[in-house]
């Protein structure tokens, strides 16, 4: 009798151990197929952080040789700063050199390199670098004094801040 009753479960028992084999099977497939959709989106983010790093590197390609380009407009500036007491065919140099200046103003403006405007305006963190604070009573504090070193946006970004002279009081 009793062998007749194992002839029974076992039939049962195989059917529970197939079940048991299917469900861990499933729950491996559910673990695999969790893995994959995981890695696929992995893979979308690096694509997407690499296109948007190549497209960042591609936009600011040239800012090395504008930097560059920017040393050689300010020793342009400074040398048609000065014009006093000139002879004639020093003057024709001059206008040489203006005409030089003018050509690589033009040059950077077709790059989108613009001029940052700090003349009188108030100090930004952000595109001003304070090289020295003075007191002037006669202006409002935060306030552009004087601009010792241009400074210059390419695109959206800053590439040189302008050093300047900012009014305010000093702190001792």
């Amino acid at each position: 009798m009793e062998e007749n009753k194992e002839m029974e479960n076992k039939p049962l028992k195989e059917k529970h151990k197939k079940n048991k084999e299917i469900d861990e099977l499933l729950e491996k497939n559910k673990i695999l197929e969790d893995e994959v959709l995981r890695s696929k989106a992995e893979l979308i983010n690096y694509r997407k952080r690499k296109d948007e790093e190549t497209s960042k590197i591609m936009k600011y390609a040239n800012e090395d040789v504008i930097l560059k380009l920017l040393l050689v407009l300010d020793n342009f500036e400074r040398a048609l700063s000065m014009n006093n007491d000139l002879t004639e065919e020093q003057n024709k140099f001059l206008e040489g050199f203006n005409l030089i200046y003018k050509s690589l103003k033009e040059i950077l403006d077709g790059l989108e390199v613009k001029e940052i405007d700090a003349l009188g305006k108030e100090f930004n963190p952000n595109v001003h670098y304070a090289v020295t604070v003075i007191n002037d009573e006669t202006k409002e504090n935060g306030i552009v004094l004087n601009v010792l070193n241009k400074g210059y946006t390419y695109k959206d970004k800053v590439i040189r801040p302008s050093m300047v002279v900012v009014n305010g009081k000093q702190n001792s």
